[in-house]
């Protein structure tokens, strides 16, 4: 099957990481965003892949030659960035005579679900994860015989919890690039684009049946306290941790689980829970926790709580020789 990926997105929520990256390569848990997403995609045997690109995207492009030259790969340009409707209805051409319908997975998203099963489902098949705030999301609600009756992009009065996760087979993929034809020649904008929920629901209301199946997780990766979250879960996975040997530091505690890249210089040091550290990092007199710092980075004297450091970036804390005396304190909150 054929998986459709944009990944043309500016990612403002993540600046200033984005100024200079593109967002889903914004690094987590060892990884990229995206070689997360590519990663399960290759394990459930999916190799032909369309990515819808635009902001910086000459860089996700040779991200994907180069760490991954044995996919079958093509790139389309967004431009000007109008929705994920219209990023599809630019790739149309792409899916629309695949014969076992088309995969759409969106640049930002990590979902645990086996990829095998869903794609092995037969019709049309929308992920699902239960929301605490469903109006932030596009919402499924589902009718009789579990069919999907409606999709709605940020619902001001959602009448369910089940949001969209960012993962759809479409069985019927000549039906699906009609519908976006359909929305983008008569200009039908929901919250100022176009949008897919809005492509499904009049494939919906055109008799295409639709079926919602819940992801066991879901990462969303589009702002700071979201990627961490991921970066979290993702290194604490059973399968990471039972990969990962750790090498000796000099004067150093790693608290598992920690990823750390290769040639990092690091001495005198805490680097634990939850830490990703880039490439050729130095860390020197540093407490690190809860973190995710870049490649070619470097780090002296700090303690470091919730944190995200692209690369080549570079922060020196204080160091303090004190003689304190009885009945003395010191506050530098």
């Amino acid at each position: 099957m054929k998986v459709v990926i944009p990944v043309a997105g500016i990612g403002s929520r993540l600046r200033p990481h984005t100024h200079t990256q593109p967002k889903t390569l914004v690094p987590v848990a060892g990884n990229t965003i995206l070689g997360h997403i590519i990663d399960r995609l290759v394990e459930a045997d999916v190799h032909e892949f369309v990515f819808i690109i635009g902001y910086l995207g000459e860089k996700v492009e040779n991200y994907v030659r180069r760490q991954y030259p044995s996919l079958k790969v093509s790139f389309i340009v967004q431009e000007p960035r109008e929705g994920i409707a219209h990023a599809l209805w630019l790739a149309r051409e792409q899916f629309r005579h695949e014969p076992d319908g088309v995969l759409i997975l969106l640049g930002d998203t990590i979902v645990d679900v086996d990829l095998r099963a869903l794609i092995a489902m037969p019709g049309n098949v929308l992920a699902v994860k239960e929301v605490k705030t469903p109006a932030l999301f596009g919402i499924v609600e589902n009718g009789p015989r579990g069919l999907v009756t409606k999709v709605v992009e940020k619902p001001r009065i959602p009448k369910s919890n089940f949001a969209l996760v960012g993962l759809y087979k479409i069985a019927n993929a000549d039906w699906l690039a009609s519908a976006l034809e359909r929305i983008v020649g008569q200009d039908q904008r929901t919250h100022g684009e176009f949008q897919l929920t809005d492509a499904l629901m009049l494939m919906i209301e055109d008799g295409a049946e639709m079926v919602s199946v819940p992801v066991d997780n879901w990462f969303d990766c589009g702002r700071k306290s979201s990627l961490l979250e991921a970066n979290a879960r993702l290194l604490n996975r059973p399968e990471f941790l039972r990969r990962h040997d750790y090498p000796e530091f000099p004067d150093t505690i790693i608290i598992p689980p920690v990823s750390i890249g290769r040639d990092c210089q690091i001495a005198g040091s805490i680097i634990g829970p939850n830490v990703a550290i880039g490439d050729r990092t130095i860390v020197q007199n540093v407490i690190l926790s809860e973190s995710i710092i870049g490649s070619y980075s470097e780090l002296r004297s700090a303690v470091m709580h919730d944190c995200i450091v692209g690369s080549d970036a570079l922060f020196k804390g204080t160091k303090h020789s004190l003689n304190i005396g009885d009945n003395t304190e010191i506050d530098y909150s």
